[in-house]
């Protein structure tokens, strides 16, 4: 029977229980940059977006508090966003390869660090002829005011160690908003192709620490997305059960990374174990929420060699 690359939720629940059980801890998790600098959180108004395009996946339900931003470590991020957008970010049509990219900023879903790992990622992608689109996907509520959401943010870190485990499939049902928007974006993509000079079977997907996490949900659980590949940079590398079509899977750590260097490799083990494309990057150092910081480490090279592996699946040369 052919693999229709749909799961069933006692397969989700299989397949991703250690991924999936790690959206408890992720809900604590701020993405952290590489460097200290900076790290007081200012408010912001929110930027202009002239290109995003909501996704229609509607607004967060029971979401009270309005999307706010604010300025952290020399970059943006935003927080309660309650209705989803995506941002194209088109290469020139002299150069465009036909590849796209879907970037899943991170940010504990509680945040979206929209800068360093959407909006700087996708201009570089574009840069080498692939399209690229930030998904800022619907977020869980924090408090209104700036205060209130730091407060809960400590509350929650000492709380991390006491909560319980979550049932795999109540994690799924919780990324449910999240799986949605990608599905959407994944969706206005293949329907605009034409348009954005896309070829709609060459559509992947990147993402960062929880957006590590949707990318690898949205490929276990997505239904129609079906990224063409996929990029997991910093996120969990838990032991997953593969399917059968699973596209090419990057992915790159830290050694010294605080929240999934010491997790192990079950997910690249899983990927090769079911004679899938895997390539895997362990840097020595770089901690967590590197993306696009320029540092001294070697960590810094995580973009030169997606992109190199990308045009080793072919993603940079036009279909024939």
């Amino acid at each position: 029977m052919k693999s229709t690359g749909i799961l069933r939720p006692r397969r989700i629940a299989r397949s991703a229980r250690a991924l999936l059980t790690a959206a408890v801890s992720l809900t604590c998790i701020v993405a952290l940059p590489a460097h200290a600098q900076n790290d007081k959180r200012t408010p912001i108004a929110i930027p202009a977006q002239p290109n995003a395009i909501e996704l229609g996946t509607g607004p967060l339900p029971e979401a009270k508090a309005a999307e706010s931003w604010h300025n952290q470590y020399g970059s943006v991020f935003a927080r309660n966003v309650t209705v989803a957008t995506l941002t194209p970010f088109l290469p020139d049509p002299a150069r465009a390869t036909g590849a796209a990219v879907v970037v899943a900023p991170g940010g504990g879903f509680r945040t979206l660090s929209m800068e360093n790992e959407g909006w700087d990622v996708a201009k570089a992608l574009a840069a080498k002829g692939v399209a690229a689109f930030v998904l800022k996907y619907r977020l869980n509520q924090t408090p209104a005011d700036m205060a209130g959401f730091e407060r809960s943010m400590h509350e929650m870190f000492s709380a991390t160690a006491r909560r319980p485990r979550m049932d795999p499939e109540q994690a799924v049902a919780g990324l449910a908003p999240q799986i949605a928007d990608a599905r959407a974006a994944f969706a206005l993509i293949r329907r605009r192709a034409g348009e954005w000079h896309v070829d709609p079977d060459r559509i992947g997907m990147v993402g960062f620490s929880a957006g590590a996490m949707l990318t690898l949900a949205t490929t276990l659980a997505g239904e129609d997305a079906k990224p063409a590949f996929i990029g997991d940079i910093y996120g969990p590398l838990a032991p997953v059960t593969v399917p059968k079509d699973a596209p090419p899977l990057f992915a790159a750590l830290a050694a010294d990374d605080p929240f999934f260097v010491h997790g192990g490799i079950g997910l690249i083990d899983s990927w090769r174990a079911a004679k899938r494309p895997a390539e895997f990057h362990l840097f020595e150092q770089g901690g967590h929420g590197f993306g696009m910081y320029q540092k001294e480490t070697t960590s810094t090279g995580w973009f030169d060699a997606f992109v190199r592996w990308l045009g080793m699946h072919g993603m940079l040369k036009p279909a024939h």
